[in-house]
C-alpha cells in the first residue's frame, strides 16, 4: 500500500472416480493461498483516503478522488513496500488489467472504484529519494529492490463495497462454494496489492451495480 501522495504522470493425477456417495457429500472448497500467476488480469489496490503525516512531515492521504483529479486521471502507484505485492506489480500486472480501488485504514474501508493498470512494472522512484517515507538506502538503480505501475480513473462505483460485507459474504461463501470462497481480501487482508479472479470480478461488479458490457 503506497501511503505517500501519488505523482502525476509526468510523460508519457488422473484423479480416482468418486463413488456415489462421495458425490453426494460435497465438502465446501477450503480457502487457498494467494499465489502469482501471470494468468491474472484483474486485482485489488489499497489506498489511505484519509491524511495521515509520517514522522518527516510527508502526506499519506490518496483516494479515489485524488486519482481521478491527476491529470489524464492518472498517477504512478507507488510506495508498495511488501514483497508479495512488489512481485505482482512487476512481474504480473500488464498494461489493460483492472484493478479495483480500495479505501483502506478509514472509517469505512471498502472497495470504491475501479482503476486501470496503463504501464508495466518499472523501478518505484521514491525508493532513491533520501528523505522521502519510502527511500530505501539498500536499494540502488541499478539493482532495484521496488517497482510502481502508473494507475488510471476508470470510474466510480455506483454502490461502494464496505468491507464488513465482504467479509459476511466470504465467510458465507467458504461454506457454500460461493465466489467469494477465496478472496484475498479477506484470506490475505494485509496485503495491499491482491489479485482478483474472473467470478470474484464478476460477482463484485454485479452486486455494485456496475452496468454489463456488451
Amino acid at each position: 500500500k503506497s501511503k505517500r501522495r501519488r505523482q502525476p504522470i509526468k510523460s508519457s493425477s488422473k484423479q480416482k472416480q468418486q463413488s456415489a456417495a462421495q458425490l453426494a457429500v460435497k465438502k465446501p472448497a477450503k480457502a487457498k493461498p494467494v499465489q502469482a500467476a501471470a494468468a491474472w488480469q484483474r486485482w485489488l489496490i489499497k489506498s489511505e483516503p484519509e491524511s495521515r503525516i509520517e514522522a518527516n512531515g510527508e502526506e499519506m492521504k490518496f483516494s479515489l478522488d485524488d486519482l481521478r483529479q491527476q491529470p489524464d486521471g492518472t498517477a504512478v502507484w507507488d510506495g508498495v513496500r511488501n514483497y508479495q505485492a512488489r512481485n505482482f506489480l512487476r512481474d504480473s500486472m500488464q498494461p489493460g488489467h483492472l484493478a479495483f480501488f480500495y479505501h483502506s485504514n478509514c472509517k469505512q474501508p471498502g472497495i470504491v472504484g475501479i482503476s486501470r493498470i496503463v504501464s508495466r512494472g518499472y523501478p518505484d522512484p521514491t525508493q532513491f529519494e533520501p528523505g522521502r517515507a519510502h527511500f530505501d538506502a539498500a536499494s540502488q538503480p541499478s539493482n532495484p529492490r521496488w517497482f510502481a505501475v502508473d494507475v488510471k480513473f476508470e470510474s466510480e462505483l455506483p454502490r461502494p463495497l464496505p468491507l464488513a460485507e465482504l467479509r459476511e459474504l466470504h465467510l458465507a461463501h467458504k461454506q457454500s462454494g460461493g465466489p467469494l470462497r477465496n478472496l484475498a481480501l479477506c484470506t490475505c487482508p494485509r496485503l495491499s496489492v491482491q489479485p482478483v479472479s474472473d467470478e470474484e470480478w464478476r460477482f463484485l461488479t454485479q452486486l455494485a451495480g456496475v452496468p454489463e458490457k456488451d
